[in-house]
Parts: C-alpha cells; structure tokens; sequence
C-alpha cells in the first residue's frame, strides 16, 4: 500500500518513498502506476492527491502529491519559479574528471522505429543544467549527488551519460543493462509562505549495495 509509504502528510501535501518499478502515471499500454492508485492516499478527504512532479518508473524515492487545488496550484508555482530543490543520489559506471561541477546541456526529444524515443543533448533543445558532486569512488564507479536546476525529461541520466560521461549504473537507455537502475530521488525541499517548508529525505535502498556504507550524507 503506498500508505506504508508516506515519509511526510499534512493538510496540502504527501511526500511518499515511490519504490523503483512503479510508474507515476498509468502507462498507454496500462499496468500499475501512483496515479492508478492515488485512491490509497486519499486518507480521509473526498479528492485524491495529484503528483507535482515525476521520477521515472525505475527510479526510487521522494515524490510529491498535492492534496487540494489550493496547494496544488502554489507547489506549481514554486516549480516554475525554481524554489524547489531536489537532490538525488546515482551510482555511476565510470569516474568523472574532477570532484564537482556544473552541466549545461540542453536536451531535445527524438524517436525512430527501431529504438522507440529518448534524450539527446541538442544546442536547439530545452535548457537543462545540474549540479553535481563526487561523494566516494571504488571500482571504476562513482556515487554521485545530482542537483537538477530544470526539470527536463530523463535530465539526470543524459546528463551523467553525455555529460559527465559516466552513465547511470544499471540505465537500460543511456547505460548499460543490469538488475537496477541506481538513481534514487533522495531529498525534496519546497519553500512555503503559509507554513513551514517541506524537507523530506527519502532512505536509499538496499539495492545501492555496499555504497550505503560510503555515503557521507
């Protein structure tokens, strides 16, 4: 039940631990998605809470869900003005050059018949920038803090791919095919002027393996 998955409720907002898997919106083709099940989440008010945002089917952690049309329509805002800050976690196949940096890499959609859609980096493209910071190497990967600027469609994973050169590890569309895909939305803070802002860590999973014990956050 995405009850048992709730890291933080009030009257506006949910932020629950969206586990990897499961889409947040219900796919053309059909099957299992947060907003297919939004009526878990309703605890009590008459209206479902409607995602603000969204994580890709296999990445893990932090999503929020507005609670009434009110505070849907001030987290909007605060996403358009940039006020909301993500930070996501990503082992990565590869060691980037330096310790922390900037991309800038604007990114465009394209679609052929034999590899279906995905990203590219495109000077024509959409503005796309992260910040990124090396946290601990082993291996010939890295794990590295991502903090996306934009909210571009699969920014993080083109942006470690062509960007940084080190693909997400586990990335069956810009990586390398494995078990998981080791992208896990960690923390979201969004700033309110009603009432406290909201800060919620989400737990990295186990499926980050031995890395849990380097990470230094």
């Amino acid at each position: 039940m995405l009850e048992d998955r709730i890291l933080y409720i009030d009257a506006e907002a949910i932020v629950i631990d969206k586990p990897a898997g499961l889409s947040v919106d219900t796919p053309r083709a059909g099957g299992d998605s947060v907003a297919a099940r939004a009526w878990e989440l309703k605890l009590g008010f008459q209206r479902e809470p409607v995602a603000m945002h969204r994580l890709d089917r296999d990445t893990s952690g932090c999503l929020l869900l507005a609670r009434n049309p009110k505070a849907r329509a001030r987290f909007q805002q605060a996403f358009e003005a940039g006020t909301v800050e993500k930070t996501y976690l990503a082992v990565v196949d590869g060691v980037p050059e330096g310790a922390l940096g900037l991309i800038d890499l604007p990114l465009a959609k394209v679609s052929t018949a034999e590899e279906g859609w995905r990203m590219v980096p495109d000077d024509t493209g959409k503005s796309a920038r992260t910040r990124w910071r090396k946290l601990a190497e082993r291996d010939g990967q890295s794990l590295i803090e991502f903090n996306p600027l934009s909210g571009r469609t699969h920014q993080i994973r083109v942006h470690a791919a062509r960007g940084l050169g080190t693909p997400v590890a586990g990335d069956p569309v810009y990586g390398a095919r494995s078990d998981a895909m080791l992208l896990h939305s960690w923390r979201i803070v969004i700033p309110r002027t009603n009432r406290p802002a909201i800060d919620v860590t989400a737990p990295v999973p186990n499926v980050f393996g031995l890395w849990l014990d380097l990470l230094n956050v």
